[in-house]
């Protein structure tokens, strides 16, 4: 004869006494609380995968519901019942959050936001008017539980995880905890004596929260497998990355090798070429000093103008050949580039005009502010050089009835040569290329020139530690501007190892 229903029921009420719900409660407890902090940890380590804090945040809240429950009396108040579920709940919305970004999947927190809202909003409900009702409760976390369970498995199941049989396994542990969930309520269905006819579970309950302290063991160990594998995954794409990076590098070694050997020779061949010019400058200077010396002996009494040409001329072939030898030296390293002494503004005004004097030309230029400058130390000739090509690009490229304006002044502890124009400008485009060897501005190509007199100017300067700048002129034109600081160059000792050029 079959036993009655409800002495089936005890019997199955009986045999689940066997655990203690206290008992199992602070295990599960104290294992989620060690894996919260453990995730924690984690989180800290590899800060770059921001989505474990989610992971340590659901498995902290769920730490936190377990110890409510754990520590509230046998006829808690209906506030406190609707609360320990609440933390419980968020930490399952948390937990399945911070998966799906880990996984790259949607996130969970609006639609566990909805989940939450509408569970909370039955639950006070249950609470409030119908409090002993247990089954009802339980009834309504067994679908919150479902509902999250089939989200995180959809989650897993598209995520990329490797390898795949931890995909199955996970989806395997989520399965058996939404079969668990279904199976209490189930039990509760069939078997009502089960929960005691309770306000709150019991120790028939405690085979749920047993099972849950193996799901929950059973989750991180397959969590902390998957970040295992993202970090080996991350390693292997660094060092891959790192690879591909040494293999360019070697690349760009060798190509720069190459670059360095062609630049070697072309310095060379430049070397060469330097040597054949100013090798071939000699013999027409030669040729010239050679004119100027028979038209002396011809001209017993020449006039007044043609002795000042004559001087003129002498002068102009001294200097090209004392540039010429200086030159040389410094390209060998035999001697020193630059000779410092002390600076004559006046008689370098009177070097400038020279050249200009034998072309013609002295009478557009226009002179200010050639106030005496004391104290400046720096090589005449070169310097003199800089003033002459300034003073040289300003009458080319201006009209033939412009005057130029030059200006020596000091500012500020600083020397300035200013040379300034109405001529055609450089174009905004080009200013940035200005002084550079062989360049030449685009309105400037019907000219004549070979872009190298800018460029000698600002390496000259740049031999006296100094800038030269070009820019605009109110009004159309172009102002040239050396600033040379002071002292200068050492009035004693040579300079042997001259700066770059500071373009």
């Amino acid at each position: 004869m079959k036993p009655p229903r409800l002495a089936r029921t005890f019997r199955v009420g009986d045999h689940w006494r066997m655990l203690d719900l206290k008992t199992l409660l602070m295990l599960e407890f104290c294992i989620t609380a060690l894996l919260a902090v453990a995730w924690i940890l984690i989180w800290m380590a590899w800060r770059h995968l921001y989505q474990l804090k989610f992971l340590a945040a659901g498995f902290t809240a769920i730490a936190l519901g377990l110890f409510l429950l754990l520590e509230r009396g046998p006829d808690p108040a209906s506030w406190r019942i609707v609360t320990d579920n609440l933390v419980l709940k968020i930490g399952l919305v948390l937990l399945a959050d911070g998966v799906a970004r880990f996984l790259g999947q949607p996130s969970f927190i609006k639609i566990g936001i909805v989940f939450l809202t509408i569970h909370i909003l039955l639950w006070s409900a249950a609470v409030t008017y119908l409090p002993g009702d247990l089954a009802l409760r339980i009834h309504l976390s067994t679908v919150f539980t479902v509902a999250m369970m089939g989200l995180l498995t959809r989650t897993v199941y598209l995520g990329d995880i490797r390898p795949r049989v931890l995909r199955w396994i996970t989806i395997g542990l989520l399965a058996e905890y939404a079969g668990a969930s279904l199976l209490q309520s189930l039990f509760v269905y069939w078997f009502p004596a089960t929960i005691e006819n309770g306000p709150i579970l019991s120790d028939v309950n405690a085979w749920y929260f047993f099972q849950g302290t193996l799901f929950i063991t059973a989750l991180f160990i397959s969590l902390l497998c998957m970040v295992s594998m993202r970090l080996f995954a991350d390693l292997q794409d660094r060092n891959t990355a790192l690879a591909n990076e040494v293999a360019e590098r070697r690349r760009l070694e060798v190509e720069l090798s190459a670059s360095l050997e062609a630049e070697r020779a072309a310095r060379e061949e430049q070397t060469l070429l330097m040597h054949m010019v100013t090798h071939e400058f000699r013999t027409p200077l030669a040729a010239i000093r050679y004119g100027r010396d028979m038209l002396e002996a011809v001209l017993e009494r020449p006039s007044e103008a043609v002795a000042k040409r004559l001087t003129g001329i002498d002068q102009s072939v001294e200097r090209m050949t004392m540039l010429i030898d200086r030159f040389l030296a410094g390209q060998k390293q035999e001697d020193s580039v630059l000779e410092p002494e002390e600076l004559d503004t006046v008689k370098l005004m009177e070097s400038i005009t020279q050249p200009f004097i034998l072309t013609g030309l002295e009478g557009r230029l226009r002179f200010s502010d050639l106030g005496k400058v004391r104290g400046y130390w720096g090589d005449p000739e070169m310097l003199g050089t800089v003033l002459i090509n300034l003073v040289d690009n300003a009458l080319k490229y201006s009209a033939d009835d412009s005057l130029v304006e030059i200006a020596i002044f000091e500012r500020k502890n600083i020397l300035v040569f200013q040379v300034s124009d109405r001529g055609v400008g450089v174009p905004e485009a080009d200013r940035e290329h200005i002084g550079r060897r062989y360049f030449r501005a685009s309105n400037a190509r019907g000219r004549t020139g070979t872009g190298l007199g800018l460029h000698t100017c600002h390496k000259l300067v740049s031999y006296h530690n100094g800038t030269l700048s070009l820019s605009p002129r109110d009004g159309g034109g172009t102002v040239a501007i050396a600033r040379l600081p002071f002292p200068g160059l050492p009035p004693h000792g040579k300079v042997s190892q001259p700066m770059e050029a500071r373009v």
